[in-house]
């Protein structure tokens, strides 16, 4: 069964056990029985908790769904967001467990600095439930363990930019091996033409292809964490991962916007050879006078990519630009309720996601966006694209495929985290899918 069926399962237990002892009318609870009243509240509490978690979560995965299919990708790999399934037992780590004193973090400490046999069993059974290792998990093999589930959700809250770009990218699975992904693309293609006349020579053109080489990237981070605040605390380790792995996916959505190509990075959308570009050069900035450019960068995709555009990424202080804006007669130009002549409509007050749309094109807003462009640097940019022509590789649907923990100074009772994953990234498969529209037009607005 599920998780969330799991937990109500045990729940009703619970429920089942504490209505029996709330009907005692003869006599009063003996001490024992209290105490048990006590535990069992408490337990309810926390299984409520729990519960109204993962049924939020649940709530976000099917939105996410919902946003992906907005901006026309179809048919990918979609991030897991639940919990794993097992037979008949809830699973060896989550928030409750977490709150009982069962860390996945302490275990793989302990299993691996102390040969601690109950939290190695703990790693074992987690391995077996999740499949996410296929030797035996001892502490030879420490560094192959994938995190569980709720220590991976606990990031969302964290006030970061997060990874909106490569949330509407097309997803797909990491191959296990190879630090480049080849991807075969057309240059010349086949051709045909009128007969002339009736047995003479027919059109004959040889399809020419070449190698797109998509690079395999390493992002990665590390802190160092004493033993004391291991072993004592309760908590820390969920925070100091919880943090890594948002700064994680903040790196790569840069990466996937403006990577350089070199240095080990992505080459981000933004440094994409033959992409469309439209310019937008105005002293005295108006989104009157920027609609026509947005016109103008969609159709410049429909006539070199011959499929339409399906988002527009653009930065929030943009997209805040769009709503603020009014007419002559200070009428709203960005519709929210009830659009009289828009150039759009949306709300203001969202971000991250599908907030709006202009030109019957969905806008998603993303802060990793660059606002320091241009002979100014304060200009940003808005991007127009087709969405599934977008690809985006990664491992573990897109959370750092390992954890490893280095006793590198041991002298001073300290462990070291180190988080890592790969990915591979490339508009470049079809260039003319993307447009920019850049310039002294989009200048730090005003308000």
């Amino acid at each position: 069964m599920s998780v969330l069926d799991t937990l109500r399962e045990r729940r009703a237990k619970k429920v089942e056990r504490i209505t029996v002892l709330a009907e005692i009318e003869d006599r009063n609870l003996t001490e024992d029985e209290d105490g048990e009243f006590r535990s069992l509240t408490g337990d309810v509490k926390v299984l409520d908790e729990r519960i109204a978690e993962l049924t939020e979560m649940d709530s976000r995965a099917d939105t996410a769904a919902e946003q992906r299919a907005k901006v026309g990708v179809k048919g990918t790999t979609e991030r897991a967001t639940g919990g794993a399934v097992v037979t008949n037992e809830s699973q060896v780590y989550t928030r409750e467990s977490a709150s009982e004193g069962v860390s996945w973090f302490a275990d793989a400490y302990r299993s691996h600095f102390r040969s601690d046999p109950a939290a190695l069993g703990r790693l074992q059974r987690y391995a077996q439930e999740n499949e996410v290792e296929k030797r035996d998990v001892g502490t030879g093999a420490f560094g192959a363990l994938i995190p569980p589930q709720y220590l991976i959700d606990m990031f969302a809250p964290i006030a970061r930019a997060g990874r909106p770009t490569a949330n509407v990218a097309a997803s797909h699975e990491l191959p296990d091996e190879g630090m480049t992904l080849n991807i075969p693309r057309g240059t010349t293609g086949t051709a045909t033409a009128v007969q002339a006349t009736e047995n003479t020579g027919v059109q004959e053109t040889d399809f020419d292809e070449t190698t797109l080489a998509v690079p395999v990237v390493t992002i990665a981070g590390q802190q160092d964490m004493s033993r004391q605040s291991l072993e004592r605390g309760r908590g820390n380790d969920e925070i100091i991962f919880a943090d890594l792995v948002a700064d994680y996916a903040v790196k790569l959505n840069v990466q996937l916007i403006s990577g350089s190509g070199s240095s080990g990075q992505h080459l981000g959308i933004l440094n994409t050879a033959a992409i469309n570009a439209v310019t937008y050069t105005d002293a005295t900035p108006t989104v009157a006078e920027v609609y026509p450019k947005l016109a103008d960068a969609l159709q410049q995709i429909n006539t070199n990519r011959f499929l339409p555009a399906t988002v527009w990424l653009m930065h929030p202080r943009r997209w805040g630009w769009f709503t603020a804006a009014v007419d002559s007669t200070g009428r709203p130009l960005v519709g929210i309720h009830a659009p009289m002549n828009p150039v759009g409509v949306g709300q203001a007050a969202e971000y991250g996601q599908v907030v709006g749309e202009i030109l019957g094109v969905p806008v998603v807003t993303d802060a990793s966006i660059p606002t320091n462009l241009g002979a100014g640097t304060n200009e940003d940019v808005i991007v127009g694209a087709r969405a599934a022509d977008l690809h985006l590789w990664e491992q573990n649907g897109g959370m750092p495929a390992q954890l490893k923990f280095e006793e590198t100074q041991a002298g001073s009772l300290t462990v070291k985290l180190v988080v890592y994953g790969y990915s591979g990234f490339t508009a470049g498969r079809y260039p003319k899918a993307v447009a920019t529209i850049g310039g002294t037009g989009l200048i730090t607005p005003t308000f």
